[in-house]
């Protein structure tokens, strides 16, 4: 049984690990927070996908899943380690902080053997991966041409992330022919998607080229709704009938844009070329811009009803994920804007069908602040929300329900 070390356990390593376990491969996957490395061993897991905690079970109960905080010797090393933000550089852009994955790569050097396969799998700059190989040769006893090692970003949505990791088509870039090849075999063993050849560098701008593709696209949406609030246009109206034209998709504007990677992404093409990424840049701007909008617009709206009405008014705030039927809450504008009225001292109360609890704030049922709020805003489109009769409220809705 070949055997995979899987370096991190959050929402891609661990389906990941789970997937691979169900086919036949051995993993011993590596995480840095105990209560995960405790949750998963037992089993359990705080990642709310479909059918993930039912698969966990199968594979740890059989063996084929253990985690730990030290890595082993495996013929085949993931990194899925998270590749967060750090501070910005002169442009103002924020930088990408590859530290995890460097750090990986120092731990694989130490027990990588001949022949071994290394894929990198988080969202990366563009070189990381060459990078990754100096690492392990510069820290272990084999010659670059001893080991293989291989780009290949995921592809997946939350919400759906086990189903797409086996159907979606997948890039490889290797750092060698022989590293993508070796890499293309592996990923077909479990994956019903293409499995496309390219070189490391194209296959990390691919994953960030998508993003960002998407990044731009909402911020024209989100730009025109800022026009038809002012000219008084339903935008998602207008949006839904623009839409009917055969060449035009227009994705729905909202309270601004988060996740890890939409929101993250585009920054990484931004800080390696900031004088040719203008658009990139100015969607980031337009998207983060819409989340001050929407604060402002709601605060505008609780000033109005307390000139006119003469008491503070209760805020029923639907939605804290960064977006619907999930439970993410990672870069969230609905998050921000939501701990942003509390601390402006609001009256809030606070509903999310997919947290069972929050650390600032108690969360009530729909139901609840239905019956107690004076003001609803509508932040994120949970599926749950869609039947919810607004009629005898008053109704900021900054997800286009309706639509």
């Amino acid at each position: 049984m070949t055997k995979c070390c899987v370096y991190g356990l959050g929402y891609i390593g661990l389906p990941t690990s789970i997937l691979l376990a169900k086919n036949g491969y051995k993993i011993h996957g590596v995480e840095i927070d105990k209560s995960i490395i405790e949750l998963t061993n037992k089993g359990l897991t705080n990642i709310v996908e479909p059918n993930i905690e039912t698969s966990l079970k199968e594979v740890v109960k059989n063996g084929n899943l253990v985690a730990s905080s030290k890595p082993e010797k495996a013929e085949i090393f993931i990194i899925a380690v998270p590749t967060p933000f750090r501070n910005q550089n002169n442009n103002n852009i924020p930088m990408p902080d590859i530290s995890y994955v460097i750090e990986a790569a120092k731990s694989i050097a130490k027990i990588v053997k001949k022949n071994d396969l290394i894929i990198l799998e988080s969202t990366s700059p563009i070189g990381t991966t060459e990078e990754l190989v100096k690492i392990i040769e510069n820290n272990s006893d084999l010659d670059r041409d001893e080991f293989y090692v291989a780009y290949c970003p995921e592809r997946v949505i939350p919400g759906n992330i086990l189903y797409e990791l086996i159907n979606n088509d997948r890039v490889v870039g290797g750092c060698s022919l022989e590293s993508s090849e070796k890499a293309q075999k592996f990923y077909k063993s479990f994956c019903k998607g293409e499995v496309r050849i390219t070189n490391s560098a194209t296959a990390e701008l691919v994953k960030l080229t998508e993003n960002a593709y998407r990044d731009v696209n909402i911020a024209f949406s989100n730009e025109i709704s800022l026009i038809c609030d002012q000219k008084n246009i339903d935008p998602y109206e207008l949006i839904n009938l623009a839409n009917k034209h055969p060449r035009v998709n227009i994705l729905k504007p909202g309270c601004g844009v988060g996740g890890h990677c939409i929101a993250v992404d585009p920054w990484f093409i931004a800080s390696a070329s900031p004088e040719l990424s203008k658009i990139v840049q100015l969607a980031r701007e337009v998207n983060n811009h819409k989340t001050k909008w929407v604060l402002e617009k709601i605060k505008k709206t609780i000033f109005n009803y307390k000139e006119k009405r003469h008491k503070e008014p209760i805020i029923g705030c639907f939605g804290l994920t960064y977006k619907p039927n999930v439970d993410d809450i990672r870069e969230s504008p609905a998050l921000k804007i939501t701990k942003e009225l509390i601390k402006n001292n609001f009256k809030l109360l606070i509903n999310e069908p997919n947290l069972k609890n929050v650390d600032f704030a108690a969360l009530y049922s729909i139901e609840y602040l239905l019956e107690n709020s004076d003001i609803i805003v509508i932040l994120v489109g949970h599926e749950k929300y869609k039947s919810i009769n607004l009629e005898k409220h008053l109704v900021l809705d900054f997800c286009g329900l309706n639509y």
